[in-house]
């Protein structure tokens, strides 16, 4: 049920990926004809921002689809993990854009340009509504680091529209042109911030660190505490495959006259339905665990 329920959580992100992509590329042509219409650097400059977007998000719905071949003796866990590099490459490539954004603003503060507030005002108010949809569609699935990863560059691009509004208002009311440049190192900035927040996410998952909602502490505790016979539990080690696919290793010692085959069962079934663990590898020691031998030799 669980493996079901992320298969079908699977396809979801992956479709809503699908229809934020048709989107923004969309939106991205719009643009150009905005930009070619009223000779506005700043539009072009958008459009080449939503066009890195584009083609960040059609890297995650690669992603999905990659996460869904099945395993092979090459990779016994499949290609759940490309999601999680996708997510990556995804956070590097909104860092990139960010410094793309940061780099124009500081040439415009320096010598600012001339732009037409009117087509600005109208692509952005279309750009808005356009990003409020795919933020949207894409909210369901945003469980999975890959969505979380779009859903930056969706956020980034709407603030991206909505700074654009507000410049051409201003521009439009006073004809002060700097107000262009700062409000995109504002959004800069922010985009920075939840850039630097998704890689370090993929970098611990990644790095197999131990999920933030388990406690292997307090995972180990819960197994003395409520499964009679279970005597100790050590060597524990939980990580993640993917977004929400964890997984755990641990050694058990089980009291003299305790059945082991009664005993894993119910050990499982509270690793599953009170830790979200479904695929697991317990080893039950002997007296001694073989490890603690082995390291003291």
């Amino acid at each position: 049920m669980a493996h079901a329920h992320h298969h079908d959580a699977s396809r979801n992100g992956q479709r809503a990926l699908g229809w934020t992509l048709l989107l923004i590329f969309t939106f991205m042509v719009v643009e150009l004809l905005g930009a070619w219409i009223s000779g506005s650097l700043a539009l072009l400059a958008d459009a080449a921002h939503t066009f890195t977007d584009s083609a960040a998000l059609a890297l995650a719905w690669l992603g999905f689809h990659f996460a869904r071949r099945r395993p092979d003796p090459a990779r016994s866990f499949g290609y759940a993990r490309f999601e999680v590099l996708a997510g990556a490459v995804n956070g590097l490539a909104m860092i990139m854009v960010v410094g793309f954004i940061a780099y124009e603003a500081f040439v415009r503060l320096g010598s600012p340009t001339a732009v037409l507030p009117v087509p600005m005002i109208v692509v952005g108010c279309l750009g808005t509504g356009v990003n409020l949809i795919a933020y949207r569609l894409l909210h369901a699935g945003s469980d999975h680091i890959n969505v979380r990863g779009a859903m930056l560059h969706v956020i980034g691009d709407l603030l991206s529209s909505l700074a654009t509004i507000i410049a051409g208002v201003v521009i439009l009311a006073f004809g002060w042109m700097p107000i262009d440049p700062l409000l995109s190192l504002l959004v800069a900035a922010l985009v920075l911030r939840s850039a630097l927040g998704l890689l370090r996410h993929a970098a611990h998952i990644l790095l197999e660190g131990t999920p933030d909602e388990i406690d292997p502490a307090a995972l180990a505790e819960a197994l003395r505490e409520r499964i009679p016979g279970v005597r100790d539990v050590h060597h524990v080690h939980v990580w993640s495959l993917s977004s929400g696919h964890h997984l755990a290793t641990m050694h058990i010692r089980i009291l003299e006259g305790s059945e082991q085959s009664a005993l894993l069962p119910e050990v499982k079934r509270l690793l599953s339905d009170r830790f979200g663990l479904h695929h697991t590898t317990v080893q039950v020691c002997p007296e001694a665990c073989p490890d603690e031998v082995h390291k003291a030799r």
